[in-house]
């Protein structure tokens, strides 16, 4: 372990400051890998990770203020971190069930089983099942939530097979566009 030099933070300040920000990215490279393999990135994937991280810290350091009697690398890490999360929940999104065949458990988050990516889904659906009509609501609770088979909530509710598809689909891109607002105002 290292320490940061004050007045290595105090010339970053200054973003134009050339010659500290390469000292910087020289020290912390090395560390910010090592952070990135212990979460098992392999190096091209760490790579994207540590230049987030380097832009965060390029916006957020100007207005930093060292406080010697705490531990720069302690929040290093916390940024590094939430940075991390920030990507897992964004790239878990991303990957939210489509077509019938995806289970729900693509969208675990990391350190989220499969119950609380579940029950997460579920409280949001509940926050905007009014914005759907009733039929909607019972088929999404029951396909999706219930995890029944679509030809069994096709005949449970008369619909067709396409319409229990449709209802997913268009419920889930729904919740996919509320949980990205909600994610996006908890990061901000």
């Amino acid at each position: 372990m290292f320490h940061t030099p004050a007045s290595l933070l105090y010339r970053l300040k200054t973003p134009a400051e050339v010659v500290a920000w390469e000292r910087f990215i020289e020290l912390y490279t090395p560390l910010l890998f090592h952070w990135a393999s212990q979460l098992g990135y392999q190096e091209s994937d760490g790579a994207d990770l540590v230049q987030d991280v380097f832009i965060i810290l390029w916006r957020k350091l100007p207005e930093f203020e060292y406080d010697p009697s705490k531990s720069f690398h302690a929040w290093l890490k916390t940024l590094f971190m939430n940075r991390f999360r920030t990507l897992q929940r964004n790239r878990d999104l991303r990957h939210l069930p489509l077509v019938d065949h995806e289970p729900l458990e693509n969208m675990q988050d990391a350190g989220m089983d499969a119950e609380e990516s579940r029950y997460l889904i579920r409280q949001v659906f509940r926050l905007i099942e009014r914005d759907f009509p009733l039929l909607h609501q019972q088929v999404f609770r029951a396909y999706v939530l219930q995890e029944r088979p679509a030809e069994e909530v096709a005949l449970l509710y008369e619909v067709g097979i396409g319409t229990v598809y449709g209802i997913k689909s268009k419920v889930l891109s729904r919740l996919r566009l509320e949980m990205r607002n909600w994610i996006d105002g908890v990061s901000n």
